[in-house]
């Protein structure tokens, strides 16, 4: 991965990963309805001629078209290919993606995993028919028919890319290498005052993560799946969590700073901070999936229900998960692509083993971002809490 693909600079603000990933700092308590089945939406049975116009709302970084770096632009060869001019907004948080799908002026999206459900259960996005995604195929199976992007058995969207939320260390403060959330979470910690965390609602699953593994008692299944009861645990050890913790980050420049300054010596983070700061060589981190796993995000491309150009969002689903295309934007971005033959035209030969794009055992251990909701997303009731209680419940958190 390129050093200057870390969005510094003039270009940064909108490219930033936090902003592509934060949809969790959101207040809003916007959720779809939850119910065992999602409202009948129809499918497409086949495909037409392109609309010729296509209106997406996406991550930053996920649909460059050369005005932030002149040599990154899959959108012109797109609309080359397939007579379909993109038009692509821009979406902060997975609230504000949520609330402009319901528009009606988009005909699709790059939704995050707790958008994902709120859209479907709403009647947002329709099914999609992966046969019409030729590029489907050759998609990782560990992204396919997940909690977070299919409803009975029904993919309702085209994976795009993904990673895992590792714990980083600085091993020449922390010397004994960690092999548990337990370093961070415990409240002896011994890096009490030096431990950063996510600063977002859905951190609260790394909580309920630890809980599972560490308190059966509980009765934890699903880090997404919280009763009141589990909620009140998991918002419990956060707050004890907060004694050890020096800072929260959204904006992943600030957990880099916060390493390389000494202030932070361990904490969550993403594969590419810990890139970032290895490459700028202040300090040296590593970084590691405890024994208790990790959760992480896995972002799925969605058709509106209401799409006025759904062949050409189609065609973008495919193009998009394409090998070039596909891993041109995982290398962008930062992240493991979705395409499995994009492995092999990655500009750096060890790109997908730094991201371990194809490694089904280390994707195991990944619990992806599902939103919350009071049918509980492991199937186990319908008495779990919601997105919005998150909301309220990590307002108390940090107080």
């Amino acid at each position: 991965m390129r050093k200057n693909v870390l969005r510094t600079g003039a270009g940064a603000v909108a490219i930033l990963m936090a902003a592509a990933f934060l949809s969790a700092c959101s207040t809003s308590a916007t959720t779809g309805a939850a119910g065992a089945q999602p409202p009948k939406v129809a499918m497409k049975s086949s495909l037409g001629k392109g609309e010729g116009q296509l209106n997406i709302i996406v991550w930053a970084g996920y649909a460059e078209d050369g005005s932030n770096d002149k040599t990154v632009d899959w959108v012109h060869p797109f609309e080359q290919a397939t007579g379909c001019q993109v038009h692509a907004k821009v979406g902060d948080t997975s609230d504000e993606m949520v609330q402009l799908m319901r528009t009606g002026q988009y005909d699709g999206v790059s939704a995050s995993g707790d958008a994902t459900l709120r859209l479907i259960y709403a009647g947002d996005v329709a099914p999609v028919n992966t046969k019409l995604v030729p590029n489907y195929k050759t998609i990782s199976t560990f992204l396919k028919n997940g909690n977070w992007n299919s409803a009975g058995g029904q993919m309702y969207g085209i994976p795009h890319g993904w990673g895992a939320n590792l714990l980083m260390y600085d091993p020449a403060k922390v010397t004994t290498a960690p092999d548990s959330w337990s370093a961070v979470f415990d409240k002896s910690s011994a890096y009490k005052g030096k431990v950063t965390a996510y600063d977002s609602p859905i951190y609260i699953a790394d909580a309920a993560l630890y809980l599972m593994k560490t308190n059966p008692s509980l009765g934890i299944k699903d880090p997404y799946s919280l009763t009141t009861k589990q909620l009140a645990a998991a918002v419990s050890l956060l707050k004890q969590q907060g004694t050890n913790v020096s800072e929260y980050w959204s904006d992943y420049t600030k957990e880099v700073q916060a390493f390389e300054s000494g202030t932070s010596e361990i904490g969550t983070t993403w594969q590419v901070i810990a890139n970032t700061i290895n490459a700028d060589a202040k300090v040296k981190v590593d970084t590691v999936v405890p024994k208790e796993g990790a959760t992480g995000w896995s972002d799925t491309w969605m058709v509106s229900s209401k799409a006025k150009h759904p062949n050409c969002m189609y065609e973008w689903m495919n193009w998009i998960t394409s090998p070039k295309v596909n891993a041109q934007v995982a290398e962008w971005f930062g992240e493991a692509p979705s395409q499995t033959l994009s492995c092999a035209q990655t500009s750096d030969p060890e790109f997908c083993a730094t991201y371990h794009a194809t490694d089904a055992d280390y994707a195991s251990k990944i619990h992806y971002w599902t939103t919350p909701q009071k049918q509980c997303v492991d199937g186990k009731g319908d008495n779990c809490t919601t997105y919005a209680q998150w909301v309220n419940a990590w307002q108390s958190v940090k107080g």
